[in-house]
C-alpha cells in the first residue's frame, strides 16, 4: 500500500502537464509542481513542534497554493487542516481549535474569518515571504511517511450535530486514487475539478486520482455552472468530478446543439439524481458514474453500469442493510407493479459496514459511539437493497442533513433557532430535496406564524449558516413526542411538508416564506416523478 508521498516523488520528474489554474492560466509540469510541493514540506518541517506534527489550517478556495500546501504536508508529515469557507467566524474558530490548528492560511475573501481564528494568519505575500528561504529545496526523505501516517483534518457532522474531523491518512486519499486512476484515467487524461478541495470528494476523487495516473488537474476557484463547459472545452478535460446537485445547475443552463462536442469521457461523483445521471450524459455525451461515499470512507459501494436504473451498486462482503432498532438484517425491497416499494418499512434500514472500517481511521481526539457500535460502522444513511443485492440510497437519518453538499446535524440548527419568539417545541429534520440530498424542514408547536417576523430572525442570526434556514415550516399545536417528551421524528420526516398542519415554504433561495397549498405540494411530487426521486416520498410516506 503507497502514501501520498511516494505519489508525488513518481511525478517529481515529470514534465507532463500536472496542474492548471482555469481561473488566471497558471500552469506548472508535474516536476515543477512537486518541486513547490518540497519548498512547502522544508518549510512546514521547519515550523514543526516538538511534540506532534504541524498543523496548517487552509481556508481557501481551489487555488493552486492549496494544492502545492497538501503536497508539502505530505512530503514533511505535516497536516492539513480542510477549514470549511460556507462557515460562520464562530464556527471555524470552534474548528480550528479542535484540531489544533497552528496557524491559518487565507486569501482576501476570507481574511475576515480568518482573522477572528486568534491565529497567525497567512496571506500570499506573507506567505510567499515565509517560503522564500526555502526556494530550490529538495525532496525530503519520506522513510518515516507511510499509509498510516495522517494527512488531513476533514470536518464533517454527525447526529450530535458537532461537527466532527475526520482523520484523512495517506492510504485514504491514495487507495481511492489509485483505484479512480486505474478505471478511468491515463497520463494524457485532464481532471476537471470546480468542487471545493475542503470536502473530501474533491481530494479523493479529483486530485488523488489526477496524481495517481499522472494526469493533468485543472483546478476552478469557485463552482460556476455556466463555466463548466467553456473550461471542459478550453483545456481538454475528459474528467469531471462533481457532488450532488452540481449536475442539476449545469443542466439548468440553456442547452445547445453541440454540447456533446467536448472532450469530457467521464463525469463521476455521488448524489445526483438518476434522471439527472441519464440526462447530463445524453447531452454532454459522456458516462456519469454516481457512487456511495462519506467523509468517513467506512462504506464504499461500486456503481454498476449494467444495474438497475438508480441503483448505488451491489451490497459487497461486511456490507448490510440493517434495522437500526434491532440491528436485524433488512429484508429484499418488494415491488408492485408501478415498481414503487411496497415494504418500505421493512426493507428501509441503515447502511452498515459490519466486517471492519474500511478506511475510515477515525476522527481526530474524539470518539464516534453513534458511528461505531459493536465492532460495526454505522453510516447513518439509510437504503434499501432489491433481491439481486443492488443498493438505492433511502435519505439520511432524521438528525444528519446534506444540503448542496454541505453536511450538518439537526442540533446545530436547532441551537440557532432556539430563541424563535412563541414557540413552545421546535424539531429540525431532514426532507428530500427534488434534485439531490436534503432541505432542512422545522416543525414548530405554536398558536401562529408570522412569515416576515421569522425571516428577519434568521437573517439577524449571525449563528446561522447560509445552508440552514428552513425550505418547510411546519406549524402545529403540539408536537408528536414519546411518553418521556422526546420528540418524534422520525414521525415528523415520514410526514414531510404533507401533513393536514399549516405549511409554509420559501420556493426560491430568498428567505420570503408563503403558505404552502395543494397545487404547490401536487407541483414537488411531479418535480420528484420527473427527476426520479418519487421512491424518496413514497418509501417514507
Amino acid at each position: 500500500m503507497t502514501s501520498v508521498a511516494a505519489l508525488l516523488e513518481a511525478r517529481a520528474g515529470d514534465d507532463r502537464p500536472g496542474l492548471r489554474s482555469a481561473d488566471d492560466g497558471r500552469a506548472w509540469t508535474w516536476r515543477e509542481a512537486v518541486a513547490e510541493c518540497a519548498v512547502r514540506a522544508a518549510w512546514m518541517a521547519g515550523r514543526r513542534g516538538a511534540e506532534r506534527p504541524l498543523h496548517v489550517g487552509v481556508l481557501l478556495d481551489n487555488l493552486p497554493e492549496l494544492v502545492f500546501l497538501l503536497g508539502g504536508a505530505a512530503l514533511s508529515g505535516s497536516v492539513i487542516v480542510a477549514l470549511n469557507t460556507t462557515r460562520g467566524a464562530a464556527e471555524l474558530a470552534g474548528d480550528a481549535e479542535r484540531a489544533d490548528c497552528d496557524l491559518v492560511v487565507t486569501q482576501p475573501r476570507y481574511a475576515g474569518p480568518a482573522a477572528a481564528l486568534g491565529l497567525p494568519v497567512l496571506d500570499a505575500d506573507a506567505l510567499r515571504a515565509e517560503l522564500a528561504p526555502f526556494e530550490g529545496a529538495p525532496l525530503p526523505d519520506t522513510a518515516a511517511i507511510g499509509p498510516a501516517t495522517l494527512l488531513m483534518l476533514i470536518f464533517t457532522s454527525g447526529t450530535s450535530g458537532r461537527p466532527r474531523a475526520v482523520r484523512v491518512t495517506h492510504r485514504k486519499m491514495a487507495v481511492p486514487g489509485e483505484m479512480l486512476a486505474q478505471r478511468m484515467l491515463s497520463p494524457e487524461s485532464v481532471v476537471y475539478c470546480p468542487m471545493p478541495l475542503f470536502h473530501s470528494g474533491a481530494v479523493m476523487a479529483a486530485c488523488a486520482p489526477a496524481l495517481a495516473a499522472g494526469a493533468e488537474l485543472v483546478l476552478r476557484a469557485r463552482f460556476s455552472a455556466s463555466g463548466v463547459l467553456p473550461d471542459v472545452r478550453a483545456h481538454g478535460c475528459t474528467y469531471l468530478h462533481y457532488v450532488g446537485k452540481a449536475l442539476s445547475y449545469v443542466l439548468a443552463t440553456p442547452p445547445a446543439g453541440d454540447d456533446a462536442e467536448n472532450p469530457l469521457q467521464f463525469a463521476f461523483g455521488n448524489e445526483a439524481a438518476p434522471l439527472e445521471q441519464k440526462t447530463f450524459g445524453e447531452r454532454f455525451g459522456c458516462f456519469v458514474i454516481d457512487g456511495y461515499g462519506s467523509t468517513e470512507t467506512a462504506i464504499s459501494l461500486v456503481p454498476d453500469p449494467l444495474g438497475p436504473y438508480g441503483a448505488l451498486g451491489r451490497l459487497a462482503d461486511g456490507i448490510a442493510i440493517l434495522d437500526p432498532a434491532t440491528g436485524a438484517p433488512c429484508p429484499p425491497a418488494e415491488y408492485d407493479a408501478a415498481g414503487r416499494v411496497v415494504n418500505g418499512e421493512e426493507a428501509i434500514g441503515e447502511l452498515v459496514n459490519t466486517g471492519d472500517l474500511g478506511l475510515f481511521d477515525g476522527y481526530y481526539k474524539e470518539e464516534a459511539p453513534d458511528r461505531l457500535r459493536d465492532g460495526m460502522f454505522w453510516s447513518g444513511d439509510l437504503a434499501y437493497a432489491d433481491a439481486g443485492g443492488y443498493v438505492f440510497f433511502a435519505g439520511r437519518s432524521a438528525d444528519r442533513l446534506r444540503v448542496d453538499g454541505e453536511n450538518f446535524g439537526a442540533a446545530q440548527v436547532e441551537r440557532a433557532l432556539a430563541e424563535l419568539p412563541g414557540v413552545r417545541q421546535l424539531a429540525v429534520y431532514g426532507v428530500p430535496d427534488a434534485a439531490s440530498g436534503d432541505q432542512v424542514m422545522l416543525a414548530i408547536a405554536a398558536d401562529g406564524f408570522d412569515p416576515d417576523a421569522f425571516a428577519g430572525y434568521l437573517r439577524g442570526r449571525a449563528d446561522l449558516s447560509p445552508k440552514w434556514p428552513p425550505r418547510y415550516v411546519r406549524v402545529a399545536r403540539e408536537l408528536p413526542a414519546t411518553a418521556s417528551n422526546k420528540i418524534l421524528k422520525r414521525r415528523l420526516v415520514r410526514d414531510g411538508w404533507r401533513t393536514e398542519d399549516p405549511v409554509w415554504w420559501r420556493p426560491g433561495r430568498d428567505l420570503a416564506y408563503r403558505r404552502m397549498t395543494a397545487a404547490d405540494a401536487a407541483e414537488l411530487r411531479a418535480e420528484f416523478e420527473r427527476r426520479g426521486r418519487l421512491h424518496l416520498l413514497e418509501g417514507s410516506g
